[in-house]
């Protein structure tokens, strides 16, 4: 019912009122092809973003995508091509913003061919499915281990910081703190990538297990140890994991993830997320930088409409795909793998490794002769720099069947035949649901770091071994 009779609404919200009120707004932007291309974007997305709000299944990744491409990629890239301005400046020609749209709505289309692809495909049935108790769970030793790591790794970054108090004041000042502390070197982030991801990820983790634990076993309710544990864990979480002393994409995962796992079942909470998040992030998310400098170094942000911010703040995903077109041509064709190495290998700090790309956002600032080089590479701006259009279209290909799958094997997880209140896939799915905002808007070099940390930890706690499923 509660379908029904949000469909006509949203439907047309999404895909028709939105994009002819931006199309109504006054601006300098051309009609053109990279219009037109742009309004198609926005519609198609849009159209799919209801179809996922709509959905009697729960598609978290499928959702969250089709999230970010409307939000990012399509109404606020359209409110750019009406108004005439962008976040970035765009140094090449007009038709290298006409590829980088047509290649955004191409993967979009290549993310639903394997999304249908995946959906094909039927799967295999689980162990635990024919009652014989086994599956992926958290083991409860390793989790106690996990719940140690958090508390030790999160004390251990206050106090290298200068204490809690820091975390209540701004993004610059843990910054200064970070660097004052010796971790990070001139030539090389990796000292204080690790210190903030340990930090922050296992904390998260850990909330996010005893999260479930209490929301699906009655018998975890009535224990005073784990509430009391959930209760120290929720206030690491706010100290770490805070919307001041965190990126906005950051914070969004740790909302997301932990929304999710608390209401695992819920459709009524999974519909207001995608819905109320594309509020959120056209009307809030520009302005939820307050916390990134200090007082003396804020400036708010002056505007006469709603769409204002949308094309001078943040949201430079598709002029910085267009820009990175003009880059790959400039430096004579693409990289063949390159970028993603570096992705792939982070760790290794550039004292060991001389010759380690940087992040496809800084190289293309630094290019640009832009002082602020932290600039978005979105996923297709990353596979496009090494493989071009053929990466583009397979890598967003297997980004859909994946996402597909996993949805299909979370939606089984969470059922209530599913594998308990210690699934793993319960916990890595809402995770990596809240982390997709980061690896969609990149650079891949950026998010490597913690994905990789938060991997590490469902490692360490992931069983199989057969058990008695609790009742």
């Amino acid at each position: 019912m509660l379908s029904r009779a949000l469909s006509v609404p949203i439907v047309l919200g999404l895909v028709c009122f939105l994009p002819a009120l931006i199309a109504a707004q006054p601006g300098t932007g051309d009609r053109d092809t990279a219009y037109w291309l742009q309004l198609v974007l926005t519609c198609y997305s849009g159209a799919r973003l209801a179809t996922m709000i709509l959905s009697t299944r729960r598609r978290l990744l499928q959702g969250v995508f089709w999230m970010f491409v409307y939000i990012a990629m399509g109404v606020a890239a359209f409110a750019q091509a009406v108004i005439g301005q962008t976040p970035t400046p765009m140094v090449g020609p007009r038709g290298d913003l006409v590829t980088a749209v047509a290649l955004v709505l191409v993967g979009c289309a290549a993310f639903d061919l394997g999304a249908l692809l995946a959906s094909r495909r039927p799967l295999r049935r689980r162990r635990w499915a024919r009652g014989d108790g086994r599956g992926a769970t958290a083991h409860p030793v390793r989790l106690r281990l996990l719940v140690l790591l958090a508390f030790a790794a999160s004390g251990y970054y206050v106090l290298k910081v200068g204490g809690p108090a820091v975390f209540f004041s701004s993004r610059q000042e843990i910054s200064a703190s970070v660097a004052a502390s010796g971790v990070a070197s001139g030539e090389s982030n990796v000292g204080s990538a690790f210190l903030k991801g340990f930090g922050t990820v296992p904390a998260l983790l850990a909330l996010l297990f005893h999260t479930r634990k209490l929301v699906t076993s009655r018998r975890a309710r009535r224990s005073p140890s784990t509430v009391l544990v959930w209760c120290a864990l929720a206030v690491v979480n706010i100290i770490v994991n805070n919307p001041i002393s965190n990126a906005r994409y950051w914070f969004l995962t740790v909302l997301v993830s932990l929304l999710f796992t608390a209401f695992p079942r819920s459709a009524a909470m999974y519909r207001s997320v995608l819905a109320l998040g594309v509020i959120g992030a056209l009307v809030l998310f520009p302005y939820a930088d307050r916390f990134r400098y200090d007082d003396d170094g804020y400036r708010p942000v002056e505007s006469s409409s709603v769409f204002e911010p949308l094309a001078t703040k943040d949201y430079d995903q598709t002029v910085m795909f267009a820009n990175t077109v003009t880059w790959v041509d400039a430096r004579g064709g693409h990289t063949y793998g390159r970028q993603l190495a570096g992705s792939a290998f982070f760790f290794v700090p550039r004292a060991v490794w001389s010759g380690k790309p940087e992040d496809t956002g800084v190289r293309v600032g630094q290019w640009m002769g832009m002082n602020m080089t932290n600039l978005s590479a979105p996923l297709w701006t990353e596979l496009w720099v090494d493989f071009g259009a053929v990466g583009v279209l397979g890598g967003l290909a297997l980004t859909g069947y994946g996402a597909a799958r996993t949805d299909r094997r979370y939606a089984r997880a969470v059922s209530r035949d599913g594998p308990g209140p210690g699934s793993v896939l319960a916990i890595a799915a809402p995770l990596i649901a809240g982390y997709t905002f980061i690896l969609l808007r990149g650079p891949l070099l950026q998010a490597a770091g913690k994905l990789a940390i938060a991997a590490l930890c469902l490692a360490m706690v992931t069983s199989f071994r057969s058990g008695r499923r609790p009742h």
